[in-house]
């Protein structure tokens, strides 16, 4: 006699995983290369299995319901332990990671990684390559839930976990910039508090998904402006939607263009970002974690993860 527990492989979490995400059956079915019916099928054969409705059909869309939420929820937390079960065996076995996941956050030069990147696929190596984008205190998020391997740019945060590791990546200057036609670019210098306060801030949104995040560089009551990552607030910034701190070597170019007015601040800003790892007698560092501290050592890949180059 088959139980629910039959039911709940990791297929059928897929499965509900892609309805979520397309919407809807069809655009699930076709991503999944099943025609609609043999989906629908399979769909209520899982929720027959638990005695339990998973979507509500009554719409055009398939909405989970409060005990489809539930299960989704617990899905992406099964089939994350499946991979890093099948990580560790992994590693044991060759040394090599079967999955490594590097969180970049948004201050790093995307550019650069891809380098990395390029140079750890030319190696050959049995180990497959993600990468996550994050911002803030997500990115440590992504390492300490065990969602990334590594983790570049990092905030560092009071509470560390003892099976975290830790190295410098370096300094980053932070130049408080507006659009040359923004009311503060003609402002007197340093800027205020109070100053920065009356005018609408851009600032980059916290990726971490669970409680209240960093905040960064904003006053009580300011009005606020979000944006996903950082090319996207320098965007912002060009047309004057707002005004805010950007990494001066992000800055620089558009500030000896015209593009953007640099203005002393009472308060200047500076932040020290940091490249995590985890290595543990419990989880040691595999073959691939290996070769990315290497390539971190070295002082000049490091300073050109920290300075982005845009085109002006």
């Amino acid at each position: 006699m088959q139980t629910p527990r039959d039911w709940l492989t990791p297929e059928a979490l897929l499965m509900l995983q892609t309805i979520e995400q397309k919407g809807s059956f069809a655009a699930a079915a076709r991503a999944l290369n099943l025609v609609p019916s043999a989906l629908t099928y399979r769909v209520r054969q899982l929720e027959d299995a638990l005695d339990v409705l998973l979507f509500d059909r009554s719409a055009r869309q398939a909405v989970p319901t409060a005990a489809g939420r539930e299960l989704l929820r617990e899905a992406t937390r099964l089939l994350d332990d499946m991979d890093a079960v099948a990580n560790r065996v992994r590693r044991v076995a060759t040394g090599w990671e079967a999955v490594f996941t590097v969180a970049v956050d948004s201050i790093v030069s995307r550019s650069v990684v891809m380098d990395l990147c390029a140079s750890f696929l030319a190696l050959g190596a049995p180990t497959r390559l993600r990468l996550r984008h994050e911002t803030l205190s997500g990115t440590l998020a992504a390492l300490s839930s065990g969602q990334a391997d590594l983790a570049l740019g990092v905030v560092l945060e009071p509470g560390l976990k003892n099976d975290l590791r830790h190295a410098v990546l370096g300094e980053i200057a932070f130049v408080y910039a507006v659009a040359p036609h923004h009311p503060l670019a003609q402002a007197a210098e340093p800027l205020t508090d109070a100053n920065l306060q009356q005018h609408r801030a851009v600032a980059v949104a916290d990726s971490v998904n669970r409680g209240v995040g960093l905040t960064i560089g904003l006053q009580g009551g300011q009005d606020v402006f979000t944006v996903p990552d950082m090319p996207s607030k320098l965007e912002a910034q060009l047309r004057g939607l707002g005004g805010g701190f950007l990494p001066e070597s992000l800055a620089r170019p558009y500030i000896d263009k015209g593009l953007l007015v640099a203005k002393r601040v009472h308060n200047p800003r500076s932040n020290t970002c940091h490249l995590a790892w985890r290595d543990t007698p419990q989880t040691p560092a595999g073959q691939a974690l290996r070769w990315w501290l290497s390539q971190l050592e070295r002082p000049a890949t490091r300073q050109a993860l920290l300075r982005p180059v845009h085109s002006v």
